[in-house]
């Protein structure tokens, strides 16, 4: 699909995002970078917001629209992630996993909701993650943040498909960036849990390295961005699809245990 069409992505300095970012500048889009940082060599419009104040995350969008007119697609990559035991996060921190998955992600679109409605057109994509179908144990909060971005679209979804705009999810499993790195962790309370908080942590920090690469999610983020319609859900990679479709037959006590036996 040609496209002179503007595109506006949290967090795309690195990662999923700013490998979307360079999909979409190839298939015609200005991209927008609507982060705290610009990326090493940055080659989209940079706008400073930080997507947990909403009214950083305001002025940016305001800008957009008043350098371009119009935005057609959102995507919402900007996260991070908290791990450890739930009983020994300090609240700050569990606070603030909410306040950039999830309310950074709503924060970001209902600023750009207006203007799509007043287009009739529009297209919102969140990045979600596996870990919103499968919870991960000592990453709670993470996982929880992830879910309620579903549960969000969903709902979204139904609200704004009189104007337009289609809304959907993009549900990673483990992607090699550098999200691992950057991860808030605390083993507190390690010994309290024999040690299980330091190996569960540890392997699942070993899947992200040998993960997917972000730009393996991104070919799906364009790929939904180009389609006609869309449906509120996506998973990449193909275990992941399997996995999520899997869950779907399994008793749920079944899949818990299971995620159980792998971080343990």
């Amino acid at each position: 699909m040609s496209s002179n069409k503007i595109a506006v992505i949290t967090g795309a300095g690195s990662g999923i995002g700013l490998a979307t970012a360079h999909m979409l500048r190839e298939k015609g889009y200005t991209v927008y970078n609507l982060s705290r940082h610009p990326a090493e060599n940055e080659e989209n419009k940079f706008i400073f917001a930080d997507v947990s104040d909403s009214e950083t995350v305001k002025s940016a969008i305001a800008q957009v629209i008043a350098e371009s007119g119009r935005i057609d697609l959102l995507v919402t990559s900007a996260g991070m992630g908290v791990s450890g035991a739930v009983e020994f996060i300090e609240e700050k921190e569990m606070k603030r996993q909410f306040e950039v998955n999830l309310f950074g992600t709503i924060n970001t679109v209902k600023a750009v909701l207006p203007q799509m409605r007043k287009q009739k057109s529009g297209r919102i994509i969140c990045i979600s993650s596996v870990a919103a179908v499968y919870s991960i144990p000592f990453q709670a909060y993470y996982s929880a943040s992830k879910a309620a971005i579903n549960s969000f679209v969903d709902a979204l979804t139904n609200e704004v498909k009189s104007f337009g705009i289609e809304v959907a999810s993009v549900m990673p499993g483990d992607i090699s960036t550098g999200f691992t790195a950057a991860r808030s962790k605390t083993n507190a309370g390690d010994d309290v849990y024999s040690g299980v908080i330091g190996s569960a942590v540890s392997a699942m920090e070993k899947d992200e390295k040998n993960g997917m690469t972000p730009e393996s999610v991104a070919k799906l983020v364009v790929k939904v961005a180009e389609k006609k319609h869309v449906a509120p859900l996506y998973t990449a990679g193909l275990q992941y699809k399997t996995l999520v479709f899997l869950s779907r037959i399994f008793p749920h006590k079944l899949a818990v245990k299971i995620v159980g036996g792998m971080y343990k």
